[in-house]
């Protein structure tokens, strides 16, 4: 089976082409768990899969670490759309993208037939609210997928590795959570730290770092135009006037190759 190991911010993926890749029969969840080990498989965060769809112009399945499906992936879909986009005879600069969340729109800007940045309309948030998570004020947002926004004045007072998965797994949440704890710099400005659900602390979280700005306007902490400094790097988010959600960010691809 041949794969492509790409990653967004740290944030890293392994992306197999269901168009080329004959995947019947196989189990997409023990595949993820296989691929994404990292002593054992590829190593990754995530599995990508890519597939024909009848409603957009390609499918995108997210397999977390842990064999669970996600709806989205922020961080995902860039490196998807740079793998769709390169890969293509015919380039397209707006790729759709069919998704469990939806229809997700990345724009390519090309360099020299390369994809050299990626921006995605995440679109309008599905939930916005405030809710109180064990010993913690949150903002619980949905970017198509679950978040549980915390903003902190210390990062390096919360303990991820123990908060995080309590507050994934708690009972407020039937189909688990993922978690942001956040330091505002300013209202421009913060810094977030991710708990993602199905695969742990990760270097970045797109659709995370899209919620912790929604939270942050929400509760007037912010601006609508966000620089997000994440510990794999940083993206810009923008929450428009209509309410959609604008991520921009990088993609890269590491390496390329064949796993038995």
């Amino acid at each position: 089976m041949k794969f492509v190991k790409m990653q967004g911010t740290g944030n890293d993926f392994v992306v197999i082409d269901g168009r080329k890749e004959d995947l019947s029969g196989v189990n997409l969840s023990e595949l993820g768990i296989k691929l994404c080990d990292r002593n054992f498989g590829i190593g990754a965060d995530g599995l990508l899969i890519a597939s024909p769809s009848s409603s957009a112009d390609i499918k995108m399945r997210v397999i977390n670490s842990d064999g669970s499906e996600a709806e989205m992936c922020g961080n995902g879909i860039r490196c998807f759309a740079k793998y769709i986009y390169e890969s293509m005879e015919n380039k397209k600069e707006l790729i759709s993208v069919e998704t469990l969340s939806g229809i997700v729109i990345p724009t390519i800007i090309d360099y020299k037939g390369k994809a050299a940045l990626v921006e995605v309309d995440m679109g309008v948030p599905k939930e916005k609210k405030k809710a109180r998570v064990i010993k913690y004020d949150a903002v619980l947002v949905s970017m198509g997928n679950p978040h549980c926004v915390i903003f902190t004045d210390d990062l390096n007072k919360i303990d991820i590795s123990s908060e995080g998965p309590a507050i994934e797994n708690d009972k407020m949440f039937p189909n688990r959570t993922n978690v942001e704890f956040v330091q505002v710099s300013g209202k421009k400005e913060i810094t977030v730290k991710v708990w993602e659900r199905g695969s742990g602390e990760t270097l970045a979280c797109g659709t995370g770092a899209c919620a912790s700005v929604v939270a942050g306007v929400l509760t007037g902490r912010l601006e609508r135009d966000v620089l997000v400094h994440l510990p794999g790097g940083n993206l810009d988010i923008e929450l428009g006037e209509d309410e959609h959600v604008i991520l921009r960010g990088p993609a890269e691809t590491v390496f390329e190759g064949e796993i038995k």
